[in-house]
């Protein structure tokens, strides 16, 4: 017995509506070294090294702990989108990094697209803030394995720092 998205609960076409609904303030994010817009499977970032004599990458992965159950709670979700990239932020920051992306991963036992792009709207802010590019991610649908109210969020970024 074959078994669709649909049947096991996923929506594609809510995912769908959810990329086109996120995709401008995603894009107001990028500067001139984001190649690709999102909905691909792999984004492409050129790296200017100018200015550095031995650069190296830093990278870190960060998610906000309890602060979702709060997010979750309160209906307000932009405000955790905002934390996790200062959390990876901050994370790089004490090696010395300049941002230069960031990535989500965000999963729902329901997905709603209000509250994911309320969610992207708080990256978007934050990255701005940070002079910093969100240029991809991952929204997932998990019945049965979250809460149909429930979300989970995990950031990655990606710096650069001269080596000496």
């Amino acid at each position: 017995m074959k078994k669709s998205y649909k049947d096991s609960g996923v929506d594609i076409k809510a995912g769908e509506e959810t990329v086109e609904s996120i995709k401008s303030v995603v894009a107001s994010t990028f500067n001139k070294n984001v190649l690709t817009g999102i909905g691909h499977f792999g984004a492409l970032y050129e790296l200017d090294l100018s200015g550095y004599k031995n650069p190296v990458l830093v990278s870190s992965v960060d998610g906000v702990g309890t602060k979702l159950k709060v997010a979750i709670d309160s209906g307000i979700n932009n405000t955790v989108g905002q934390d996790l990239v200062n959390h990876c932020v901050n994370d790089i920051a004490v090696c010395g990094a300049k941002p230069l992306y960031f990535m989500d991963y965000m999963a729902f036992g329901k997905l709603d697209k209000n509250i994911a792009a309320d969610i992207v709207k708080g990256f978007a802010k934050a990255c701005k803030e940070n002079q910093t590019a969100l240029i991809g991610g991952e929204t997932a649908e998990m019945p049965g394995l979250y809460a149909e109210k429930d979300y989970d969020l995990s950031g990655t970024i990606v710096g650069i720092v001269d080596k000496n």
